[in-house]
C-alpha cells in the first residue's frame, strides 16, 4: 500500500487543485511501479509560511523581500 505525502505552503491551492495532485499522485504510481490505485493513499499537508524555512529563513520573510 503506497503513501504519498505531499506538503505544500498554505496559499490558497484549490480543491480541483488539490484533487489533481491526488489523481496525478495516484496514477504516477500505477504507470511507474505498477501499484494498485485502490491501495494507495495521498495525503496533502498544508503548512503556514511562517512554519516552513528556506536557507534559514521561514518563507513569509523570503516573499517580503523584494
Amino acid at each position: 500500500m503506497p503513501y504519498v505525502n505531499i506538503r505544500i505552503t498554505r496559499e490558497g491551492a484549490t480543491p480541483q487543485q488539490k484533487a489533481e495532485l491526488i489523481r496525478g499522485a495516484t496514477q504516477l504510481l500505477v504507470d511507474v511501479l505498477g501499484k494498485n490505485p485502490a491501495t494507495t493513499v495521498v495525503v496533502i499537508d498544508e503548512v503556514e509560511t511562517d512554519n516552513w524555512g528556506i536557507g534559514g529563513e521561514s518563507v513569509t520573510s523570503l516573499r517580503q523581500k523584494p
